[in-house]
């Protein structure tokens, strides 16, 4: 048995796919606007149809949590150690046995994490990455909130422990203050299964360091970070985006860590100027 992912397609076409890969504590839906302003903007510009594609990431919507035999070995704390890295192969799995030998690989936070995993296991697979408000390092230290938050979403069988995610705060972006923004995010947190947002938690708290991947990457590259992103801003994002070959470097106003939510055509752009990138490498 391998970590199962639950693949929805928003186009079929020619060429290698792009795969989007979902933010905690979500799932693939985050893509569904920026999915399509992607498809519309490629037509409007004459570029051939891409597969698009956004994979549930393992615990999140229709992708079941992964077994503690598929997640392979745990620390004393409940981390994973390995979890991200079949994570990774299984989402080099998807695409390898729809017969691609390569994917443009999209991946915001927690998603970023996987798509720079990749990177470091399955180079040879990356025909383009875009990080989107993500980073490299890992928690090791610093990082038990994530742990707290899994064993709270676990002992309460609830979903409470995350609701904060749909909450603003006072510097967050116009667009996470709208009730149309908190709505949505409320939906899609109460739709997760606990069990899931705790394993996902658990699977990024023990990922490996993957600090010494940017300079590794060759591929077409774009780095997206939202200003007002707590985390992943600017001061985090242009350093890593620095430290790749050729990368683009995309910072968004007025935006927070959901940059393909809060922004979806400002990131859609990003992306088909990505694939237009990839294509003429090839």
């Amino acid at each position: 048995m391998a970590i199962e992912l639950a693949n929805h397609i928003y186009r079929d076409g020619e060429g290698v796919p792009v795969v989007l890969m979902n933010a905690y504590p979500v799932d693939h839906r985050m893509w569904d606007v920026c999915a399509k302003a992607l498809a519309d903007l490629s037509y409007l510009n004459d570029v051939p149809p891409f597969p698009i594609w956004a994979p549930d990431m393992a615990g999140s919507g229709e992708s079941p949590v992964p077994s503690a035999e598929d997640s392979g070995p745990q620390m004393a704390n409940g981390a994973y150690t390995e979890a991200l890295d079949r994570l990774a192969d299984a989402y080099v799995d998807l695409v390898k046995s729809a017969g691609y030998g390569q994917a443009i690989w999209v991946g915001l936070s927690m998603g970023g994490y996987v798509a720079m995993d990749i990177q470091r296991r399955h180079p040879q697979t990356v025909a383009g990455l875009a990080l989107c408000d993500t980073m490299a390092a890992s928690d090791g230290t610093g990082g038990e909130g994530r742990l707290a938050m899994a064993d709270a979403a676990e002992q309460t069988d609830s979903v409470e422990p995350v609701m904060h995610f749909a909450k603003p705060s006072e510097g967050d972006s116009t667009v996470k203050k709208t009730p149309e923004f908190i709505t949505t995010m409320t939906h899609w947190i109460e739709e997760q299964a606990p069990a899931g947002l705790a394993w996902r938690q658990r699977m990024t708290y023990g990922r490996p360091d993957m600090d010494a991947v940017p300079e590794t990457i060759s591929a077409p590259t774009v780095v997206v970070s939202g200003e007002l992103d707590p985390t992943s801003n600017p001061s985090v994002m242009k350093p890593l985006a620095a430290r790749i070959a050729g990368a683009e470097f995309v910072d968004i106003p007025d935006c927070g860590h959901f940059s393909a939510v809060e922004h979806p055509e400002t990131v859609a752009r990003a992306l088909l100027s990505l694939v237009r990138r990839v294509q003429a490498a090839r």
